[in-house]
């Protein structure tokens, strides 16, 4: 009998369930990420943002706040090719604000303009906050500082710094000083000041600067550290004598005002300061990237103008900076707010 030649051939194998198979593209994917150094992350901030980005202004409109965050928000949004929304969420003192962005998705599309009082006031000054300013945010990067202006009534007797003590000190708790309300920068300024000078005023605290500043321009308060970009038209205007600044150093918007330290108060400095925090628990490469894009809008010169013209000094930090800062000015302010007794409930 013929025999005839046969060939075997190895039966298919047979295909693999499409979980599976999704589950091995996905293993080779990350293979292939590792082999290349990605790390985890990587991928989501190269893509970063995809989408709007919130910033979370704790007070309202109008302000300084709001107004730096929607110069710099502009900056940021013609870089990414992204929107980026300002919502203000006002009330507390920044607290309610502050409280919405912790509690928002760690993935780098909320940010929380904060301030000298949402993360370095208010935790000695509130007996409890809604939020916790170190656990539940990473700092970014500080945005601006801006000055406080020491200024008087132009009938008061005094028209510098060594006059004011010398007046002060003939005449204990005479001095009237008002402010935006107790536990304010403004307030805090002033209390600063009483300590290293030894000096006895009295606060007279309002809800609010607008009416403060209008009580100061009616000569029913004597004096007042106010904000710069509230404060400087007036001073232009002769309305209000500017004593001095209160940063280390002077304000190119008033380069003759001394500064208070010059003006022999060696060591004082105060003054609001604004930075951009993101919730607890954002990923690193979206933090790099943030703050990649923070520090040149930052650095950019029309953003630098446009600060200035608000009477803010833009201010570029690393998180690492940042973070160090705030630590500092935590310290600094609660012994300010124990010795001023305030409190708010």
């Amino acid at each position: 009998m013929k025999r005839i030649a046969t060939t075997t051939r190895p039966l298919p194998a047979p295909a693999l369930p499409r979980r599976r198979w999704l589950g091995r593209a996905a293993l080779a994917l990350a293979a292939c990420a590792c082999l290349w150094g990605a790390q985890p992350g990587a991928v989501q901030a190269q893509d970063f943002p995809a989408k709007a980005v919130t910033i979370v202004v704790p007070f309202p409109a109008g302000g300084t706040t709001d107004l730096l965050a929607r110069i710099l928000g502009q900056h940021l949004s013609q870089q990414w090719g992204q929107s980026v929304v300002i919502d203000n969420k006002g009330g507390a003192g920044g607290n309610i604000g502050a409280q919405a962005a912790a509690r928002a998705a760690a993935d780098g599309y909320t940010l929380l303009m904060g301030t000298v009082g949402t993360h370095a006031i208010n935790q000695s000054l509130y007996k409890k906050l809604p939020y916790d300013p170190v656990k539940d945010f990473q700092p970014l990067s500080r945005v601006a500082l801006v000055p406080n202006l020491l200024v008087a009534h132009p009938q008061q007797p005094y028209k510098t710094v060594q006059e004011l003590l010398s007046y002060a000190r003939a005449n204990p708790g005479k001095v009237d000083f008002a402010s935006s309300g107790n536990g304010t920068s403004i307030h805090l300024s002033a209390e600063l000041f009483k300590q290293m000078t030894g000096v006895d005023m009295q606060h007279i605290p309002y809800k609010g600067s607008a009416p403060a500043g209008a009580d100061l321009l009616a000569g029913q308060v004597h004096i007042m550290f106010d904000n710069m970009p509230s404060a400087i038209q007036n001073v232009r205007a002769g309305r209000l004598v500017p004593l001095a600044v209160t940063t280390a150093t002077r304000s190119a918007q008033l380069p003759d005002v001394p500064t208070i330290a010059e003006a022999g108060v060696p060591g004082f400095e105060a003054y609001s300061w604004f930075g951009l925090f993101a919730p607890a628990g954002t990923p690193e490469p979206v933090m790099q990237r943030l703050s990649q894009a923070i520090t040149k809008a930052l650095s950019d010169p029309q953003v630098v103008q446009k600060f200035a013209e608000q009477g803010a000094v833009a201010h570029p930090e690393t998180p690492a900076e940042f973070t160090a800062f705030i630590s500092a000015e935590a310290k600094k302010w609660q012994a300010v707010v124990k010795a001023s007794g305030a409190s708010v409930d």
